[in-house]
Order: structure tokens, then C-alpha cells, then sequence
């Protein structure tokens, strides 16, 4: 048996799923990594230690700065990240939330069992791929004048159910019903606008995906029972965000406030952590707009869900209905929001910034739908497209040790360069369909750059958070078809 490593300099373990980053510098709170050793090293071997004491000289942060299990190096914070900033003496970094804002996971549950899709299986790929556009610059899934995209920036998920792309019961198993309050349209820049425009139930690129899973396994027989969720059924997993218009949102806001620091005194190791203080117009413009981003991908991910009930109609001549496509929930993992928190110096109602994080908030909670509120808040993992996702609940831990937060998937160990690099020559369609995995996708290296290897084993992952008490683990999702943008 190999001997373990000693502990790194400047790393002093907590306990066996916490490390602290100790006060140093300009640092005004320490860094707090969660980890088991072998994921440890692995932040290590970037500059995900670097980016959580960074993130620590934001004003008025609270507790610490925080890194998930699957925490990687990101713009400005870690992807896998959190930090809560005081509501007085604090600041908002559209750099701490990321470009892509509202970035999330829905999950469809059904009636179906794998046996029964399997000779459909190409052609609902085909037909997923048809009804959900993916890849770089996808659009024309849904077509909405200007108007009409600012009633879904200020309307969310809920803009999409009142014109038929969904039902009633979705919004309410959404994180905040899949709208956040007081998003304002004036605050999207026109050429933020005009990127979304038609860009409304398409997937994007990257690491986004749509997969057709099935239920391997039930942990928790009354978690799974309260989720719908039982061995040998299918399951859809949506992940995606508010493409073009996210990303337009973060990069007007990185740019004015950037040039402002001096101004406003404040002093960062990294300018990609730009931030206003909360106080300002220039923090409540971006709020305003990083909220109606995020209702953009809530919207979005609903419309995306109706094509996906529509191929499923398509393939199996029958409603969605009677298949059973319900919502079991919808998180998102790039956001900023106001929630209230126990902290040392007591209850706060602070600015929590997660990304690359998921909210998972415990049995009780009163902000957890009331469908799951005696079981706790889902949390949504995905893996990657060879191997496993998973679904959990929320626990205590969560709000003890990182703001009502878990991880938010497996996280890369492997750049996109690198990835294609070490899988040229290899036949990954074919290697994905020897594994029982059939895929469609968009883009040239589309499927290199997000090969297995590229990332972290997600169950190792979700080991750790079940061992810090994070969240707790309900059920293994494994995917058979996936479509890639």
C-alpha cells in the first residue's frame, strides 16, 4: 500500500472532508476546501488553491471561501466555488457567478423502462437532436420578437408554460419556481439581447448536454420514493444555460465595474474578481440584469424540456402524459442571491454567490417545494456522458459548513486542448456505442474535448459530499443516449 503524502504546506486538515486555507495577507477570511486526499491533490495541481485565497480579499465576505469537491480553476473563482458577502459592507463579482449566468440541471423522470425505448433508441436520438438545436451559435428552436424576450427575462420558466411549453406543475419543482424577482430587461444590453434573441430552447455548446438515462440504481428507498424515481426507468437530464445573452450580461458588467476599483477603494489580487460594492448602482444593475440572464435560462431549459417531450411523442406515438415525462427538479448552479444564513456573528441575510455550486438546502427547509420538503431539496449531479450521474437531497451539513451548498458535477482534470490531444485517432462514437451510450453531437471536436477522461469520477465526488453531509445520496442515473453540442 502506497504512503500517503503528507499534508501540503499552508493546508491544515479539519477534519476528514475539510481543509483550511489559514488567513494570510490581504485574505480577510480563511479558504475552506472540501475534499477527500486524492481530490485534494487534484486542486492542487491548479490554481484552485490560489483562486479560493484570492476570492478571500473580497469585502465584507463572510465565514470563508469556499471550494466544492469537484472545485477546478475558473475566471476569477474556482468553478466550484462559494462565497456570501454582508449585505452593508459587501460587494457583488459578476466574476464569482460566471459568464454563464442561471447555468443549471433539469431532470424529467418517466414511465418508461429502458426495454421499452430500445428499438427506438436511434431515432429518438434523431429526433432529440432535431427538436433541441445544439452547438456553437444554435438557434430557431423558439422565435421571439424583442418584446417578447423581455417578458421571458422578467417571466423565467414561467413565460414558457403560459405559451404552452409546459405545464403548471413544472414551476413548481424549480429552484425560486424558475423565476427570480426584480430582474429588469433595461439593464440586458441591447447586444446581450440580440445574442438570446433566438437562442430560447437550443443547448449550447461545451459541457452541455441532453441525456436519456436510466435509474441503475435506489439508494434511498423513501428519497427515491418522494422523487418518483425506481431501478430500470428512464430519466432525461437537461444541462445548459442562458447562452449568448448570459454571456454578454457578465462581460458588460466585468468591464464597468473593472475600471471602478481605485474609486471605490478596493484593492484584488485578480482583476477577474471585479466587483461592486452592494450599495452602488453599479452592483444593483448587474443584479438586475444577472437576474433576468438567469430567468432567461430558466426559460430556456423549460422550452428545451417541451422539445424533449416532443421527440419522446414523436418516436413513441403517445403524449407526454402517458409516458409520464413530470419535472423532478430543476437547480441552477451559476448564480447570485440573496439568502439568509447562520454566521458567527448570527442569522445574515447575505449575497451567496455559487458557481459551479448547487443549492441543497435540508429536510424543513421552508425554501424547499413543498412536494420534497420533508425529504430535502434535490440536488442534480451529472457525470459525464460514459460513466453516471446522480440525485441527491439536501442535509444539514450543507447550511453548517458551506451556505446551503453542495457540488454541481464531476468537475475537468483535463483542459479541452489536452483532451483532444490525447483522444486523436481514437473512435469515440464508436467507443461510446460499445458502451451502450449512442450519441449525436455538434462540432468537430465536440466529443473530444468532453471524452470521460477529461473528468473527475463524479462518484467520488459525490462520496465526499455525502461524507462532509452536504447532501446524501437518493439514486445512479445511467446514460444510453446523449445528444452534445
Amino acid at each position: 500500500m502506497a504512503e500517503e503524502r503528507p499534508v501540503p504546506a499552508g493546508v491544515v486538515q479539519l477534519d476528514a472532508y475539510r481543509w483550511m486555507l489559514p488567513r494570510e495577507g490581504g485574505m480577510r477570511v480563511p479558504g475552506v476546501l472540501i475534499a477527500n486526499r486524492p481530490l485534494l491533490e487534484k486542486m492542487l495541481s491548479d490554481r484552485t488553491l490560489d483562486q479560493v485565497k484570492n476570492a478571500a480579499h473580497l469585502p465584507g465576505i463572510l465565514e470563508a471561501s469556499i471550494a466544492m469537491p469537484d472545485a477546478h480553476w475558473g475566471y476569477g473563482l474556482p468553478v466550484g466555488g462559494v462565497v456570501a458577502t454582508h449585505p452593508d459592507e459587501g460587494v457583488v463579482s459578476p466574476g464569482a457567478v460566471g459568464y454563464d449566468i442561471g447555468c443549471g440541471v433539469r431532470l424529467l423522470r418517466s414511465r418508461l423502462t429502458r426495454a421499452d425505448l430500445e428499438p427506438h433508441l436511434d431515432a429518438l436520438a434523431d429526433a432529440l437532436y432535431r427538436e433541441v438545436p445544439c452547438g456553437v451559435g444554435s438557434s430557431g428552436a423558439v422565435r421571439c420578437s424583442l418584446p417578447e424576450l423581455d417578458q421571458a427575462l422578467r417571466q423565467g420558466a414561467r413565460w414558457a408554460v403560459a405559451r404552452g411549453m409546459g405545464r403548471a406543475s413544472d414551476l413548481e419543482h424549480c429552484e425560486e419556481a424558475g423565476v427570480l424577482a426584480d430582474a429588469d430587461p433595461d439593464a440586458v444590453s441591447q447586444a446581450a439581447r440580440l445574442r438570446g434573441k433566438d437562442q430560447l430552447g437550443t443547448l449550447g455548446s461545451g459541457n452541455h448536454f441532453l441525456e436519456v438515462q436510466e435509474v441503475e440504481e435506489v439508494y434511498d428507498e423513501d428519497g427515491g420514493r418522494a422523487l418518483g424515481l425506481e431501478p430500470g426507468t428512464v430519466t432525461v437530464m437537461i444541462h445548459c444555460g442562458s447562452r449568448g445573452l448570459g454571456h454578454q450580461v457578465c462581460t458588460d458588467h466585468v468591464r464597468e465595474v473593472v475600471h471602478r476599483l481605485a474609486g471605490w477603494g478596493i484593492s484584488l489580487p485578480d482583476r477577474q474578481l471585479a466587483c461592486a460594492p452592494l450599495r452602488s448602482p453599479e452592483a444593483q444593475s448587474y443584479l438586475a440584469a444577472m437576474r433576468a440572464a438567469a430567468n432567461f435560462a430558466w426559460a430556456n431549459r423549460q422550452c428545451i424540456a417541451h422539445g424533449v417531450r416532443r421527440a419522446f411523442e414523436q418516436v413513441l406515438r403517445r403524449g407526454a402524459d402517458d409516458l409520464g415525462l413530470d419535472l423532478i427538479y430543476d437547480v441552477a448552479h451559476n448564480i447570485a442571491k440573496f439568502e439568509t444564513h447562520q454566521t458567527s456573528a448570527g442569522r445574515v441575510r447575505c449575497l451567496v454567490h455559487r458557481k459551479g455550486a448547487t443549492r441543497s438546502y435540508p429536510p424543513g427547509h421552508p425554501d424547499v417545494p413543498a412536494a420534497y420538503r420533508a425529504v430535502g431539496q434535490p440536488v442534480l449531479v451529472p457525470g459525464d456522458m460514459g460513466r453516471y450521474s446522480f440525485v441527491l437531497l439536501g442535509r444539514p451539513g450543507a447550511m453548517a459548513h458551506a451556505f446551503g451548498s453542495s457540488c454541481h458535477g464531476a468537475g475537468r482534470q483535463m483542459s479541452r486542448t489536452q483532451a483532444v490531444r490525447e483522444t486523436r485517432g481514437r473512435d469515440l462514437v464508436q467507443e461510446l456505442r460499445a458502451h451502450g451510450v449512442i450519441v449525436r453531437y455538434e462540432g468537430r471536436d465536440t466529443l473530444r474535448e468532453e471524452t470521460s477522461e477529461a473528468y473527475k469520477d463524479v462518484a467520488e465526488v459525490v462520496r465526499v459530499v455525502e461524507g462532509a453531509d452536504l447532501a446524501k445520496t437518493v439514486a445512479k442515473l445511467r446514460p444510453f443516449v446523449v445528444v452534445k453540442g
